[in-house]
């Protein structure tokens, strides 16, 4: 072979070798498509809590103060519809949906409002009125009325809307089987409702919850979310809701869940699953709300208590959450939601209880915080371009921070 041709045989194998490195070398593309998300409808991270200030018992002022304090800009709120509307019929009474606004805004916090608490007589026929936490509402049309009722009263004021909760449980439906067309279907005229008298408003589909059943107590969430998919829900939402209950350490992914013996639902990281999902779907673009973050502190009740943290873990995993959601899951997660400043009717009994970063029992005549609500005050906060510092030691926090986030 000549050797001018030789030559040039090296440098092309040379070359061939160089691109075959720097091909294999290359990072993976982002499986959550990150860069689909250009305009986000909130600032990725929107820091949200789960508050209860209707039935206040007197300390709702106190409840907004702490998300103040907090340097959270974001409440949400159950708007139940059998508080507003609790006979067939009735009208429908917002005054103390009213007051509860008033006192957020002056607080300069934004709200995020939870439609559902079907009443009674509201509900789908063969609901569960005795056991079931929440209704699958029996007539769209209904259901619609009193979405649209809020949004009317309020256009402009309330940034967002989550339409119904944990459809894919049964006692989040009736007692009935999970029915994600029956969900659709609602959440379809819902949505209608709230466009027509609040277009600007963020409507988010319900937070699913991370189960392993697939039978008539649940639907697994992976699955329900194909579901809706499947019935074009998208197209009546702005965001989608996902639920991240905390089973282990917040770094533990899906995959890190199943070598551990479990099930990838038992991971923080879940939501990851579920984005992947929306990718595969064509549906990259819009964004995903975390409706619910928390970790239970139950210590005996066999349900919880396998996975339940002391105080001071349920603590540090939060402040590790939003850090995470903060490295690797922005722009494409937006509004966080911790769960929750307790309601003050709470009781030990109650699972709810053991989730929130404050304790509704009275200590020397006022509430009690836990160890989560401190690190949650104090942690770094990153919304979009703007970084609030971690707060200073004990003794040191300002009364009464400025929050510029968004």
């Amino acid at each position: 072979m000549p050797e001018p041709l030789r030559n040039l045989l090296v440098i092309v194998g040379a070359l061939a070798t160089m691109g075959l490195i720097m091909f294999v070398s290359q990072p993976d593309p982002d499986p959550f498509a990150g860069d689909a998300v250009v305009e986000p409808p909130f600032a990725p991270l929107t820091y949200g809590i789960h508050a209860f200030v209707w039935w206040d018992g007197g300390w709702g002022g106190q409840m907004l103060d702490w998300v103040s304090m907090m340097r959270f800009n974001h409440v949400k709120h159950i708007v139940a519809w059998q508080d507003i509307q609790p006979a067939e019929g009735a009208p429908f009474d917002l005054s103390r949906l009213e007051a509860i606004l008033a006192e957020t805004e002056r607080r300069g916090l934004r709200l995020v409002a939870r439609l559902g608490h079907v009443p009674p007589w509201a509900a789908m026929p063969g609901s569960d009125l005795t056991n079931a936490v929440d209704f699958a509402p029996r007539d769209t049309a209904e259901f619609a009325a009193y979405c649209g009722a809020v949004a009317s009263q309020f256009a402009g004021r309330i940034t967002a809307y989550q339409i119904l909760n944990e459809p894919n449980l049964s006692r989040e439906w009736g007692g009935m089987p999970p029915n994600a067309v029956q969900y659709v279907e609602s959440l379809a005229a819902c949505s209608a409702a709230i466009r027509a008298a609040d277009p600007a408003a963020i409507l988010i589909s319900a937070g699913l919850s991370p189960t392993g059943n697939d039978d008539a107590i649940a639907r697994r969430d992976d699955l329900y979310l194909q579901d809706m998919y499947d019935l074009g829900f998208q197209q009546y939402i702005d965001v989608v809701g996902v639920h991240a209950a905390g089973y282990d350490a917040p770094e533990v992914g899906p995959d890190d869940a199943v070598a551990k013996g479990g099930h990838r639902w038992m991971s923080f990281r879940r939501v990851e699953d579920l984005r992947k999902i929306m990718v595969a779907n064509g549906d990259a673009a819009r964004q995903v709300a975390i409706l619910e973050v928390g970790w239970t502190t139950n210590p005996t009740d066999p349900t919880y208590a396998w996975y339940a943290v002391s105080e001071v873990e349920q603590a540090d995993y939060l402040v590790r959450a939003y850090t995470y959601a903060a490295d690797h899951w922005t722009p494409w997660v937006g509004l966080m939601s911790a769960i929750f400043i307790a309601d003050p009717a709470w009781t030990p009994d109650d699972e709810e209880y053991w989730f929130s970063i404050t304790d509704p029992r009275l200590t020397d005549g006022y509430i009690a915080i836990r160890p989560a609500f401190d690190a949650l005050l104090r942690m770094e906060k990153r919304c979009g371009e703007i970084v609030l510092p971690a707060y200073p030691p004990v003794g040191e926090t300002p009364i009464e921070p400025a929050n510029p986030c968004p």
